[in-house]
């Protein structure tokens, strides 16, 4: 009863810079990619006397708010425009603001570039986030206490194939076919892994495949294995046919006329492309980000200092801290920076009629704030001119950014993506319709992240959180997907934010992916990042 098991003969290779990011308890294992920079300078100051300056750029990231150096460039003699051939390589995380700065020093020979005898000609920092969104960075060089390099800028890009995606599955890494009984020519069932469990998409890494005698006891005898690569592999593709002899090396070494313990065949193999999140970052997909806060009596009088609205001159409530943690990171994947910011659950003017779907700008044509700092001040700007009132009702706030999603639908691309950010202080109080809602919104591309802001028992809105099982609306109709976030703030109370935007926006990556491959919308085609900028002529 022959089986076959195979393995790469290597470990695999560790995680780059930056490291894996600490796991949320409630979102699955984070998908890995990694992302390739390239550099270029313009205008770089010289500081030698006698020829230009040789300069050598090193990367950092900051860890633990401490900046660490983590790879360098080689040095360009005699250049004040050079493009450097080093490829940074970093890990990406969607649900990270991850900072990088970017350091250009004239190398002075042997001693280490960064130190008192290289004259430093400037730095630069950004996000991983906003490389990936916008393909190219180019920034201005600065001194030391913010002083312009001259015109020196610096110039990091990636594009079209400098984004790999390594998807970390749950399954074996290891592939194990199944079981054919009483059978000498078995012939398998086909099977599928992805290239990176099989070979860390390493086409030339060596792999030990291994053909069992299974035992029901668990005592399987051996018989026999062969070595091959997925680039041998590949010549099965079509209607050819790739052999190897399957060799047990204790008879190859006591039978002189021993040539194998039978022959494997590989009798096809077929390639499927699965585009990851990053694919479609960077064709273009914008992520448009909307938030709605509660403004229900329940969170208490603005005015006093109990309440969860109380603005708080040196400390931030957790509605801005939460607010605040996520809009960081979405910030970085919308082109124009603005975003929608909507409240429930108020009594608003001129009238002050209650509204489950407000502008907290005040403004019904047009609910869109200037970046997340635009955001915290409409917020706080409308507390005192709005009576907190009640119910808790989010359906309404649900379908309104599924209307503007059902748009984006129709123009049949994955050009935008909305996450919709509920940031309330009880359960809701329209559960049948938020459901319903729910389910609608399931097959458009949204995802819905809930915070529990306060002490509340949100016990019944796990419910809405499809980890613990299938969301169905009132009439039993399942979600296509599962596209609610839920957690309490308190569970993050005593972390740091960046754990909380880390563990609501863990999941949106595969909710991207589901979504698009679920309409067969593949990345659009990735666009050249915009020339850059004539800053003037080289020194």
């Amino acid at each position: 009863m022959p089986f076959a098991h195979g393995a790469a003969c290597a470990p695999p290779r560790p995680a780059g810079m930056g490291g894996v990011p600490e796991p949320c308890p409630q979102a699955p294992l984070a998908v890995l990619s990694k992302v390739e920079l390239r550099v270029s300078c313009k205008h770089l100051l010289d500081r030698d006397t006698l020829n230009k300056s040789d300069p050598c750029v090193l990367l950092l990231m900051q860890s633990q708010g401490q900046w660490m150096e983590v790879d360098r460039s080689e040095v360009i003699k005699s250049n004040l425009n050079p493009v450097f051939a080093k490829i940074f390589t970093v890990d990406y995380y969607f649900e990270e603001v991850q900072k990088l700065r970017f350091e250009v020093y004239d190398s002075h020979g042997q001693a280490g570039v960064g130190t008192h005898d290289d004259d430093f000609l400037g730095g630069m920092e950004c996000t991983v986030g906003q490389i990936v969104a916008q393909k190219r960075v180019t920034k201005p060089l600065f001194l030391k206490y913010g002083k312009f390099a001259g015109k020196s800028t610096i110039t990091v890009s990636t594009g079209p194939g400098m984004g790999v995606a390594l998807g970390v599955t749950l399954s074996s890494p290891h592939p194990i076919l199944q079981v054919v009984k009483n059978n000498l020519s078995p012939i398998w069932e086909p099977f599928k892994v992805s290239l990176n469990s099989l070979c860390s998409c390493e086409e030339k890494r060596k792999l030990r495949c291994v053909v069992w005698d299974y035992d029901s006891r668990g005592k399987h005898d051996f018989i026999g294995e062969f070595f091959t690569t997925f680039e041998e592999m590949q010549k099965a593709m079509g209607e050819n046919k790739v052999q190897w002899d399957c060799m047990n090396p204790k008879y190859k070494i006591k039978k002189r006329n021993y040539k194998n313990s039978g022959v494997v065949v590989l009798l096809d193999l077929k390639i499927h492309r699965v585009y990851s999140f990053l694919d479609y970052i960077m064709g273009g997909c914008q992520i448009h980000f909307t938030v709605a806060i509660d403004f229900t009596a329940s969170n208490g009088d603005p005015r006093n200092s109990c309440s969860l609205h109380y603005i708080n001159p040196y400390q931030p409530n957790e509605y801005l801290k939460a607010l605040v943690a996520v809009g960081e990171i979405c910030q970085d994947y919308d082109s124009d920076k603005k975003f929608s910011a909507l409240g429930f659950g108020a009594r608003i003017p001129p009238k002050y009629e209650v509204s489950h779907d407000f502008a907290i700008n005040f403004n019904p044509d047009n609910d869109e704030c200037e970046g997340i700092q635009g955001v915290v001040e409409s917020y706080q700007s409308c507390l005192p001119k709005i009576q907190l009132y009640g119910p808790t009702n989010v359906a309404p706030i649900i379908s309104k950014v599924a209307r503007v999603a059902a748009d984006e639908e129709r123009t049949k691309e994955a050009s935008q993506y909305f996450i919709l950010l509920i940031l309330t202080d009880g359960v809701v109080t329209d559960m049948a319709d938020t459901r319903e809602a729910i389910v609608r919104a399931s097959y458009l591309p949204m995802s819905i992240i809930i915070v529990g802001v306060g002490n509340a028992d949100f016990t019944d809105m796990q419910i809405l959180d499809g980890d613990d099982g299938v969301l169905r609306s009132p009439k039993g109709e399942p979600v296509l997907r599962d596209i609610v976030q839920f957690v309490p703030f308190r569970e993050f109370k005593n972390a740091s934010p960046t754990a909380l935007a880390k563990c609501v926006l863990a999941e949106v990556p595969k909710q991207v992916v589901e979504y698009y491959s679920y309409k067969a919308f593949p990345p659009r085609c990735p666009r050249p990042p915009s020339p850059e900028p004539n800053l003037g002529s080289p020194q």
